[in-house]
C-alpha cells in the first residue's frame, strides 16, 4: 500500500515460513505503536492462516511492493490521482475508444434522419395508441408501449436497488423466490394462452431456477455479509448511490432515444405492397435496409449501454479501492475519490473500457438474435425448434456470464492502475488464481443474484409488451409477426436499465476481492472486524488469501 496503492502480495513479506506475521517491517510497526496500535498480530488473536510459501509464485517484475505511509505522518495523498498514481499516464486502447465514438456518431446520424422522416409523416403513424393509418409496421402505438416498458423498468430497478440497500439480508432470498414464482407463473400463463413453446421454455427456466436456488442456500450467509459490507461502505464513503442513480437515469434516457429511433426506422423505410407509406414516395425503402439499420442501432445501443455500465463500475471500483487501502490511514480517504475515479475512467481508461464493452456487446447481440428466433419459433408453434434455440441461447448466456466476470475484475485493476485492457485482464486473472481469490468468487452469489434480479425486471418488461399487444391489438401485428421482435427489445431495455442500477453493488464486492488478492495484509490489519466475520462464515478464507 503506497503511492502505487496496492501491488501483488509478496509471500516474502507479511509472514515468515512458520506462518507468523512479520508486519510491515519494524519502522511501520513502531508507527502503529505511536498511533495507539499497541497489540501485534498474535496479541490481537487474529486467526492464524494456514500458509506455506510457494516458491513458484513470483510477483510481476514491473510491480514492486512498497511500504505504506506511517500512521503519524501528515497525509501524503490528498487526491485519488496521488493515491493511485500512474507513473507514465497514457490513453490506453485508444483505437477502441475512437471506434466507439465513430459508431455513436453513426447512430446519431441514423437516428436524426429517421426521426425527421417520422416527424414529417407523423399523421400516418398516429399520435396515440389507436389512431395510426400505418397498418404494416411499427408506429406510435409501439412507441407508447416502449414508454410504458421504460417506466416499469425504472420503477422496478430502483425498487430493487432500494431493497438491496435497506433489506440486505432478505434481498437474496426474495430475489431467488421471485424468479422461481415469476418463471412458473409466466410459463403457465403462456400455456393457457396456447403459446406452448414459450410456456414450456419458461417452465424449464423455473425448474432451473429452483435447482440453482437450492444450491445457493449454504452460501447465502457469506454472500449476505459481503453485500452488507459493500452497503456499509457505500453509506459512509464516496457517492456510490449518486453514481448509481445518475447511471440509471442516463441509461433510461438513452433507452428512450433508442425506442424512438427503432420505431422511426420502421416508419421511414418499411415498404408495403399498396405503396401507402409516404416516406417511401421517392423510393429508397426496402426490408433489407430496415434489417440492416435495426441491427446497426441495436449493436450501437448494446455497446454504448455496456460502456455506461462499465464506466459506472470502474468509477465505483476506484471508490472501494480507496476505502480498502486508505480509509484507516492517518489521512483517511483521498479527497474526491469518486470524481478522480470517474475522471480516469473517462480519459486514460476510456479506450480500455470501450474495448471490454465491445466484446460483451457482440456476445449480447448473438443472445438477442437467439431470443428473437426462439420467440418466433414459439409463436409459430414449433416446439422442437423453440427449445433447441433456447438451449443455444443458454450456452451464449453462459459465455456472456464468463466474459462479464473476466471483464469486471479486469476493470477493478484498470480503475486503480490505469492499465490497458488486455494486460490488466491477464494480470488480474493470474493474481486471483495464484492468490486463491477465485475460490471466494465462486463461493459468493452476488453476481448470480444481481443477474437474476435484472432478468426478473427484463421478463416483466417482456410480459408487459406481450400483454400490451394483446389488449391494444395494433393492426400491424394482426398475425403476430412483430410480437417476438417487440418482446425481445422490451426484454433488452428492462435488462440494461436494471443492470446499470445494480452495477455499484457488484462493484463493491468485486473490488474487495481483488484488493484482498493484491494485499491481504491490509484486510487483516486495517479491517479486522470484516476479516473475523469472513473467517467465521467461510473458514477457507485464511487459505484463500494466503495460499
Amino acid at each position: 500500500m503506497s503511492g502505487q496503492a496496492a501491488s501483488y502480495y509478496d509471500p516474502n513479506q507479511g509472514f515468515d515460513p512458520q506462518g507468523k506475521p512479520n508486519g510491515y517491517q519494524q519502522d511501520y510497526q513502531q508507527g502503529y505503536k505511536q498511533d495507539g496500535y499497541q497489540q501485534n498480530y498474535q496479541q490481537a488473536n487474529y486467526p492464524q492462516p494456514n500458509y506455506q510459501q510457494t516458491p513458484e509464485f513470483k510477483p510481476p517484475p514491473q510491480q514492486q511492493k512498497q511500504q505504506p505511509p506511517y500512521p503519524d505522518d501528515p497525509p501524503p495523498y490528498s487526491t485519488f490521482d496521488d493515491a493511485f498514481k500512474i507513473e507514465k499516464p497514457k490513453y490506453n486502447d485508444l483505437w477502441a475508444g475512437l471506434l466507439l465514438i465513430a459508431v455513436f456518431l453513426g447512430y446519431v446520424a441514423v437516428s436524426g434522419l429517421t426521426i425527421h422522416k417520422y416527424a414529417t409523416n407523423k399523421g400516418f403513424s398516429g399520435g396515440g395508441i389507436y389512431d395510426a393509418a400505418n397498418d404494416f409496421s411499427l408506429n406510435t402505438n409501439t412507441l407508447v408501449l416502449f414508454i410504458f416498458v421504460l417506466v416499469v423498468a425504472l420503477v422496478l430497478s430502483w425498487a430493487y436497488f432500494m431493497g438491496a440497500r435497506y433489506f440486505t439480508k432478505t434481498f437474496i432470498w426474495v430475489t431467488g423466490i421471485l424468479n422461481i414464482v415469476f418463471a412458473l407463473a409466466t410459463g403457465i400463463y403462456y400455456i393457457a394462452r396456447k403459446q406452448y413453446g414459450g410456456g414450456i421454455v419458461f417452465l424449464l427456466f423455473g425448474v432451473f431456477a429452483i435447482i440453482c436456488f437450492i444450491s445457493w442456500i449454504p452460501r447465502i450467509p457469506f454472500t449476505a455479509f459481503m453485500l452488507q459490507t459493500t452497503m456499509d461502505v457505500a453509506r459512509g464513503y464516496g457517492h456510490v448511490f449518486l453514481v448509481s442513480a445518475l447511471g440509471g437515469i442516463v441509461t433510461v434516457a438513452f433507452s428512450a432515444w433508442f425506442s424512438v429511433t427503432l420505431v422511426a426506422i420502421y416508419v421511414a423505410y418499411e415498404p408495403n405492397s399498396t405503396g401507402t407509406n409516404p416516406s417511401c414516395a421517392n423510393g429508397g425503402c426496402s426490408t433489407a435496409k430496415v434489417i440492416g439499420l435495426v441491427v446497426y442501432v441495436t449493436f450501437a445501443m448494446y455497446w454504448f449501454s455496456e460502456w455506461i455500465k462499465n464506466t459506472v463500475h470502474t468509477t465505483i471500483a476506484g471508490v472501494y479501492g480507496a476505502w480498502y487501502f486508505w480509509s484507516k490511514s492517518a489521512g483517511g480517504m483521498p479527497k474526491g475519490s469518486t470524481r478522480g475515479a470517474f475522471r480516469r475512467a473517462t480519459t486514460y481508461s476510456f479506450g480500455s473500457i470501450s474495448l471490454g464493452s465491445l466484446i460483451i456487446a457482440f456476445i449480447q447481440m448473438l443472445r438477442q438474435a437467439c431470443s428473437v428466433a426462439q420467440r418466433h419459433e414459439a409463436a409459430e408453434g414449433n416446439l422442437v425448434g423453440s427449445i433447441f434455440i433456447w438451449i443455444l441461447g443458454c450456452f451464449i448466456s453462459l459465455l456472456d456470464w464468463l466474459v462479464t466476470i473476466f471483464n469486471r475484475y479486469a476493470f477493478c485493476h484498470i480503475a486503480l492502475y490505469g492499465k490497458a485492457y488486455i494486460p490488466a485482464a491477464k494480470d488480474t486473472w493470474q493474481m486471483m488464481r495464484d492468490r486463491g481469490i477465485d475460490a471466494l468468487v465462486q463461493e459468493c452469489l452476488i453476481g448470480p443474484v444481481l443477474t437474476m434480479g435484472s432478468m426478473f425486471v427484463a421478463y416483466v418488461s417482456a410480459l408487459l409488451a406481450y400483454l400490451y399487444l394483446q389488449f391494444t391489438k395494433p393492426a400491424y401485428n394482426n398475425g403476430g409477426d412483430f410480437t417476438a421482435v417487440i418482446m425481445a427489445f422490451a426484454f433488452v431495455i428492462g435488462l440494461q436499465v436494471c443492470q446499470v442500477f445494480m452495477t455499484p453493488i457488484g462493484s463493491g464486492v468485486e473490488t474487495i476481492f481483488v484488493a484482498m488478492g493484491w494485499d491481504p495484509q491490509v484486510m487483516i490489519n486495517d479491517h479486522p472486524d470484516i476479516y473475523y466475520k469472513l473467517v467465521q462464515l467461510y473458514p477457507r478464507v485464511q487459505q484463500a488469501i494466503h495460499a
